[in-house]
């Protein structure tokens, strides 16, 4: 599965007014509703949670990529987004975040998919250029460009 067809510009908020970690998830989570990806935020936001207790999603140069595996999830996606704020967040730098990748997976495609994915999303935010690019840039075609461009 290529990112392109799991992350649309509806999907990306690149001004986001979240000042902490959970109204980021929050945020996110209401993009992923908003767009049918989801159908019920509480639940899906209690799994990521779940998620979150198990190890650090913080990746480290202002990046988190928390998940969610969940039944509360339709469709397997991602919602991206970007906030000047400073988001306290566990991570191997202990930089603060302001890019969220929040991944949305079917409790079937937590395996198979859900890891390709993340794959292709870790290759992609090892690069130097792509990590600015994703601090910096005001188009989201850019930032899907970005996340799937590394992976073909």
């Amino acid at each position: 599965m290529k990112i392109e067809k799991i992350l649309n510009k509806d999907l990306i908020d690149l001004n986001m007014n979240a000042k902490n970690k959970n109204e980021a998830i929050k945020t996110l989570a209401k993009l992923l509703a908003k767009t049918g990806n989801i159908c019920d935020t509480d639940l899906f936001i209690k799994d990521v949670y779940a998620r979150e207790s198990e190890g650090k999603t913080g990746l480290g140069s202002h990046i988190a990529i928390p998940h969610g595996k969940s039944n509360a999830v339709r469709t397997t996606s991602i919602a991206v987004g970007r906030t000047k704020n400073d988001l306290d967040w566990e991570s191997h730098d202990n930089l603060p975040v302001h890019v969220v990748i929040l991944f949305a997976v079917r409790n079937i495609d937590k395996t198979t998919i859900h890891l390709k994915l993340l794959s292709q999303v870790a290759v992609a935010l090892a690069d130097d250029e792509t990590l600015e690019k994703l601090l910096t840039t005001n188009d989201k075609a850019e930032v899907i460009r970005l996340l799937s461009n590394k992976m073909n």
